[in-house]
């Protein structure tokens, strides 16, 4: 970044402010007016601003787009009417399902608010544990990946493959180890600007606590402030949940790397902008699509996400449990999880434009074969897994001592059947294995024989249910689930079944 001398910096802020006063509704321009009063009462240093480091977070999403923009309107305020302001730090966590448009986005929103251009804000990339300077043009870590993709296979083959574990827990887990990272990141940040209500904040503290003294009692009394000690207890529950899913044997690494970052300083605190940001969902569409140069990309936008592919991949994975383990079609199923993701996206208010789009997308001749070929390519592209693993992690054969394995095999691959005692015993010994046998399960299934056999000795539930204790306990409460009517077998009568996803 090219540094600017006062002048400099007084003309990009000018610029910005007046562009974005042309982009934004009179009304949220006079809502941030009044949000910058409140916040400059709560920031520690009233009077020098520039002393004070406001963090925001920026998934790349449709509402986390606004959010910036929003507050980017209070710093260019402030700014105005004080002759300084308070400095910006912009964090995006960046995980394997996060296609490049998403990046595209993100960095065509800093240039549309100037932000690149300003010396007071600073824009930063996170990487699983790597924290950097924001580069569109980054390439994904292959370590995050590797990560990302165990971690989908093996909470996967525990849940058959549900949409909301497979995919979410372990993501969610890792953005909030983003915020605790760029919170302590240099000389760390004064205030988390978060558009969640006082109350649901307040609900979301006791949730995690009275999860954490569940699942993971702390060994000693909580140390530091309000943010410190809600990221220690999601800490806690990281641990707890990593180990339940890799195995109690797992590697130190393996933990410590999903490990959720708490040591953030004392003085950080939340500031809500919720209040001063209510809105119809579909009030800022224009800012979004006009000003910030926000794109709805047809793998980047999935369901109820803007900002993640994996959703695209929830509805495949819903589709070929239908076709392969129910004996039913593929458009079924995507017909299922289709219906179900859209009373999502209504029930989260989406516009009905954006609703309709996402109808469209999966309607009318040739939807469903599209995008099947585009859910594939993802999956492969971008976790390397095939067809065929998708379809195991589906069957779910190896997970509670392979109670599932006969049927897989029979009905994937007959070929192995008479082999399926010795592939119990493979998994259930801790010999040296079999080298050929061994190649074939990894090649099936996506996962080393280490790994299989940390799934045949973990426990399985009945489809419909989240496969372990502590994923349950994680899912209760959970929104983003729902009962559907559906069919176990081609001609079987209709049942309940609780699917999850996004």
């Amino acid at each position: 970044m090219v540094m600017l001398d006062r002048a400099g910096a007084a003309g990009v802020r000018e610029a910005a402010y007046l562009a974005l006063r042309r982009a934004m509704p009179a009304a949220n321009l006079a809502a941030a007016l009044r949000c910058s009063v409140r916040l400059q009462e709560a920031l520690p240093d009233r009077e020098e601003l520039a002393r004070n480091l406001v963090l925001v977070a920026f998934g790349g999403g449709k509402d986390s787009a606004y959010a910036l923009a929003f507050v980017r309107a209070m710093q260019l305020i402030l700014d105005r009417v004080n002759g300084s302001t308070f400095r910006m730090r912009v964090v995006t966590n960046r995980h394997a399902g996060m296609p490049r448009a998403v990046l595209v986005n993100v960095d065509r929103a800093y240039a549309a608010l100037r932000l690149d251009a300003d010396p007071d804000c600073e824009l930063l990339l996170v990487d699983g544990n790597e924290v950097a300077p924001f580069d569109v043009d980054a390439p994904q870590r292959d370590h995050v990946i590797r990560r990302n993709r165990l971690d989908i296979l093996m909470t996967g083959h525990r849940t058959f493959a549900d949409g909301r574990p497979t995919f979410c827990n372990a993501c969610n887990l890792s953005v909030v180890n983003s915020f605790g990272l760029a919170a302590s990141y240099g000389d760390g940040a004064d205030v988390f600007i978060t558009g969640d209500s006082q109350q649901e904040q307040r609900q979301y503290a006791l949730w995690v606590g009275r999860l954490a003294r569940r699942l993971a009692p702390p060994t000693k009394p909580s140390q530091g402030n309000g943010v410190g000690r809600l990221l220690s207890h999601i800490d806690r529950l990281s641990q707890v949940y990593f180990t339940d899913i890799h195995g109690p044997g797992a590697a130190a690494d393996v933990i410590e790397q999903r490990r959720v970052s708490s040591d953030v300083p004392d003085r950080l605190q939340f500031f809500s902008i919720y209040a001063d940001t209510q809105y119809a969902a579909g009030d800022h569409l224009e800012l979004l699509t006009g000003f910030l140069g926000f794109t709805f990309d047809d793998l980047a936008f999935s369901f109820t996400e803007s900002d993640c592919g994996n959703p695209a991949l929830m509805a495949h994975l819903r589709a070929l449990k239908c076709e392969r383990v129910f004996g039913r079609s593929y458009a079924e199923g995507m017909a299922e999880y289709v219906e179900f993701a859209l009373g999502l996206m209504r029930r989260k208010d989406f516009p009905p434009d954006l609703v309709e789009l996402m109808r469209a997308r999966y309607e009318g001749p040739g939807a469903v074969s599209r995008m099947r070929g585009a859910a594939d390519d993802y999956a492969r592209e971008t976790f390397g897994l095939t067809e065929e693993q998708l379809v195991c992690m589906a069957f779910s054969p190896f997970a509670g001592n392979g109670s599932g394995l006969a049927e897989f095999l029979q009905r994937e691959h007959p070929g192995l059947l008479g082999r399926a005692v010795e592939i119990h015993a493979l998994l259930a010994d801790e010999s040296e294995p079999a080298g050929e046998l061994a190649a074939e399960l990894e090649r099936i299934s996506g996962l080393e024989l280490a790994q299989l056999r940390v799934l045949y000795r973990s426990s399985l539930r009945t489809p419909g249910q989240a496969g372990t204790d502590v994923i349950e306990t994680v899912l209760v409460g959970d929104p983003h689930k729902a009962t559907i009517r559906t069919r176990h077998t081609k001609d079987g009568p209709s049942t309940l079944e609780q699917i999850s996803g996004r």
